[in-house]
């Protein structure tokens, strides 16, 4: 079970009728609705929940049919769009987000040669990025002006076993895919990145090995420095790595467990 949330794309206001200057004002977080998406394998669906924003209740909204096991899930950058990859039948779906009410309607379908344990847009939505564990690859798929995800396929690149994800950096120029250890190399591969054509060009260094085996998993981006945190599946810890902007490259500056003392 793969869940995702999204803040709904159109904002609602509630307000009281009278002076506005005369009646407390309300935090336009306490009335935007809040939906998640489940992704259930083995139910073969998508399920979408409202969230109460004060609360954190769900509330069902409703259920899609997605042949294949979906597995895992993203958003596009304008919340217009939902993406999702499937593990028992390898393929990648598209939906349009109904925006009144989040639910979802599928308008693209791409067979895999693999199953993608990871997907992402790239920071303008403009392409779909894929990592395989098994397969032992990175893709990237066009997607359309109307959101669907096509082809034919831009990049289909062997990297190693163990990726487990892949996204790009905020000025779009650049790629980062961590493989576990055991199972991977314990790296994260370095990437150019073309946002006009989708095209992938290893980096020089084209990887980064941390000397200890801390098996890099998932990783996220700092709101305003130029620093990527990485999740380790073996190292049971996070590590900080610094981004070289002029160069596209990572270096590791910090490790800390994530298991209590």
């Amino acid at each position: 079970m793969t869940p995702l949330m999204r803040r709904a794309g159109t904002l609602i206001k509630r307000h009281a009728a009278g002076n506005s200057r005369d009646k407390p004002k309300v935090r336009e977080e306490e009335t935007m609705p809040y939906y998640m998406y489940v992704a259930l394998q083995d139910d073969n669906k998508i399920s979408v929940h409202s969230i109460d924003p004060q609360t954190g209740k769900l509330t069902a909204q409703g259920e899609t049919p997605v042949p294949g096991g979906p597995f895992t899930l993203a958003i596009s950058p304008d919340r217009r769009f939902l993406y999702a990859g499937c593990r028992e039948t390898p393929q990648l779906y598209s939906f349009q987000i109904d925006q009144a009410n989040a639910g979802l309607t599928q308008n693209g379908n791409v067979p895999l040669e693999a199953w993608p344990v990871y997907v992402n847009t790239d920071r303008k939505g403009k392409f779909l990025l894929s990592a395989y564990y098994q397969g032992a690859h990175v893709a990237v798929h066009p997607i359309g002006d109307d959101g669907s995800v096509g082809g034919p396929l831009i990049e289909w690149l062997a990297t190693a076993t163990g990726a487990h994800a892949m996204q790009t950096d905020a000025t779009n120029s650049y790629a980062f895919v961590p493989h576990i250890a055991g199972n991977g190399p314990n790296a994260v591969y370095q990437f150019r990145f073309d946002e006009n054509t989708g095209r992938l060009t290893p980096n020089s260094p084209a990887t980064v090995e941390p000397e200890e085996f801390l098996g890099p998993r998932h990783f996220c981006f700092h709101p305003s420095l130029d620093v990527l945190y990485f999740s380790n599946e073996q190292d049971c810890s996070v590590s900080g790595y610094s981004l070289d902007t002029a160069t596209g490259t990572l270096s590791l500056f910090q490790t800390v467990t994530a298991l209590p003392e």
